[in-house]
């Protein structure tokens, strides 16, 4: 079986093109800069080398129909006619309390995913988008949202309500979400088969942590927190986001700076965390350097980053009654040894203790990175989220 999948942004179509049998990735690529000037698609060429093509991509139809081109092209195609296609699955952002799993896609369930539109104003009309895109030219295939808040559905309600008149969750559905729900939920299944444990009776705590970053706790395979919440604002610092504030600060500074909702959201979320802090980027590896450097700013990014993550793992070991395993994954968390060792660093207490030896031998590949004797197994998991969405997109439409 082959099967698409699709994560559409706002101006950009990322894609991978699966065959079930084996999991094998047979093409890949993206488009980026759609509506805009410079459009182009990136794909992994026959001969395994990186090849552009620049046109004018006005809308995601016509970014959806480059891409059948080029998987189909005589040269660079991984598909002799688009009837090999079996399925399309879709990165699906925010699916509020309506999908507690993945789904196949009708006219129903489009109209319901449509009415959380309010919750995720910039990602769910984008996905939307990538949907239309592809019933316009194969109005047949079946195709498949994947939600990355749906992993989170099974948090209870003292861990998802705010403390605020419950009015607001009444009338506008104001409460925790939760995102990067498919890598969670990949991840803490992935690290339990690969240390050849069962998810009855684990505790497991999971830190996605890349641009964006968010920890989640797992009892039984099943997700109780999470540190992102109505929107992938709260949590831990990432690279623009701030993380965790207090809302008397918020209000503080609007009235000072003079921002509107708008503006606050903007400074927030898009010039905060390491970037805010650092005053020199929101990528890791150049904060980290200037860390290495010197520069005060950027070391003290640098142990701020650290140090909330560190305590997210300690406050839902609390919250699990322990933990068995501690799974590390995302750009961040998967190749930056370091940084796995500052958040581990003074956790012998409940029971981490990192090999530090295997831990910096250790970029992008599944291991276990503690000692024989650690009662808590600290491993790192590189995420597919692709892979998930594929998996569930073929097993709905095989039923």
């Amino acid at each position: 079986m082959k099967i698409l999948v699709l994560n559409c942004g706002s101006s950009s179509i990322k894609y991978q093109l699966f065959e079930m049998e084996t999991k094998t990735v047979l093409a890949k690529g993206g488009i980026e800069k759609i509506g805009l000037p410079g459009a182009f698609i990136k794909f992994n060429a026959a001969d395994g080398s990186k090849k552009v093509i620049e046109q004018e991509i006005p809308e995601h139809t016509v970014g959806v129909e480059l891409i059948f081109k080029v998987l189909t092209d005589p040269v660079d195609g991984a598909l002799k006619s688009l009837s090999e296609l079996d399925a399309v699955g879709h990165r699906m952002v925010h699916g509020g309390e309506k999908f507690a799993k993945s789904v196949i896609l009708d006219e129903e369930v489009l109209k319901a995913f449509e009415a959380c539109n309010d919750l995720a104003p910039l990602h769910n009309p984008a996905n939307l988008k990538g949907v239309a895109a592809v019933s316009a030219l194969l109005p047949e295939i079946p195709q498949v949202g994947v939600f990355d808040t749906a992993f989170h559905q099974t948090m209870p309600a003292q861990a998802y309500m705010y403390a605020i008149p419950y009015e607001m969750y009444e009338k506008y559905g104001v409460r925790r979400y939760g995102f990067h729900g498919t890598s969670h939920r990949y991840v803490s299944a992935r690290a339990l088969e690969y240390l050849g444990m069962e998810a009855e009776g684990t505790k497991v705590i999971t830190a996605h942590i890349g641009n964006g970053g968010s920890l989640a706790a797992v009892k039984d395979g099943k997700c109780q927190d999470t540190s992102m919440g109505l929107t992938p604002l709260e949590g831990v610092m990432m690279g623009t986001r701030s993380g965790d504030i207090d809302g008397g600060a918020v209000s503080f500074i609007m009235k000072k700076e003079g921002l509107d909702a708008d503006g606050i959201s903007n400074y927030l979320n898009k010039k905060s965390g390491l970037a805010g802090i650092s005053c020199k980027s929101s990528d890791m590896r150049e904060v980290f350097q200037g860390s290495v450097d010197g520069d005060p700013k950027c070391r003290l990014a640098i142990d701020m980053y650290t140090y909330r993550i560190k305590k997210y793992i300690g406050s839902y070991a609390a919250a699990l009654g322990g933990c068995d395993v501690l799974v590390f994954t995302a750009g961040v968390c998967e190749n930056q040894s370091d940084i796995r060792e500052m958040v581990c660093k003074d956790m012998e207490w409940m029971g981490i203790k990192l090999d530090l030896e295997k831990n910096a031998a250790i970029h992008g590949e599944e291991a276990v990175i503690s000692t024989p004797d650690s009662k808590v197994k600290v491993v790192v998991i590189p995420t597919d989220e692709e892979l998930m969405i594929a998996t569930d997109t073929m097993e709905l439409v095989s039923k």
